[in-house]
């Protein structure tokens, strides 16, 4: 079976709501978002739609090499899945981009996710519920959870995720040189 690639990518972007959800969380990295290119280049949640207002959230396309990401830490993990899983999760991703006005981020159900209170609503995502509709939606993941009350860390600690990268996310493309160089470098004969 020939499988593909998407990277999830969990992050912690220091702003006052983000230290607000990591205290009402107990836990850091609380954001996650899902790439379809191992240099993230197409990096897609639910989240600001306006980094310097946190109110106005929504289905976003993020870039990791923006100002707002300057100080983030994160760690980014690969996931295999199948052409058709992918191929449909691309799909979806069309789909909400075209209709981006439509969608919006879930407040009142990520305040909801620590008191264990279900709240489905139409359209409307935070971060983690939206990659686990995603996967879920596609075939790929499952958890005894419903999406809306998926944690980024519940996600994180799925078994089938293969951790690539940890440390500040603006280091990231200079991590993937790196590894690239080291690939590409001929190994020294020993003989």
């Amino acid at each position: 079976m020939q499988t593909k690639q998407v990277f999830l990518v969990f992050s912690d972007t220091g702003t006052v709501l983000g230290r607000v959800i990591n205290l009402w969380t107990k836990s850091s990295m609380n954001h996650v978002s899902i790439a379809f290119d191992h240099e993230l280049r197409e990096l897609y949640s639910f989240g600001r739609k306006n980094p310097r207002n946190p109110f106005i959230g929504g289905f976003v396309k993020e870039d990791i090499r923006t100002a707002f990401f300057r100080n983030s830490i994160g760690a980014v993990y690969r996931l295999s899945v199948s052409k058709d899983e992918y191929q449909q999760m691309q799909e979806r991703i069309k789909a909400m981009e075209a209709d981006k006005v439509n969608y919006r981020y879930n407040f009142i159900g990520l305040f909801l996710v620590p008191l264990k209170r279900e709240m489905q609503r139409k359209n409307a995502f935070f971060c983690s519920q939206f990659v686990a509709t995603l996967l879920g939606d596609c075939g790929c993941y499952q958890h005894e959870k419903p999406p809306c009350l998926i944690r980024p860390q519940d996600i994180r600690s799925w078994h089938k995720l293969q951790f690539m990268y940890s440390g500040k996310l603006i280091d990231y493309p200079l991590y993937l040189k790196k590894t690239k160089r080291k690939q590409l470098k001929p190994e020294k004969s020993t003989a």
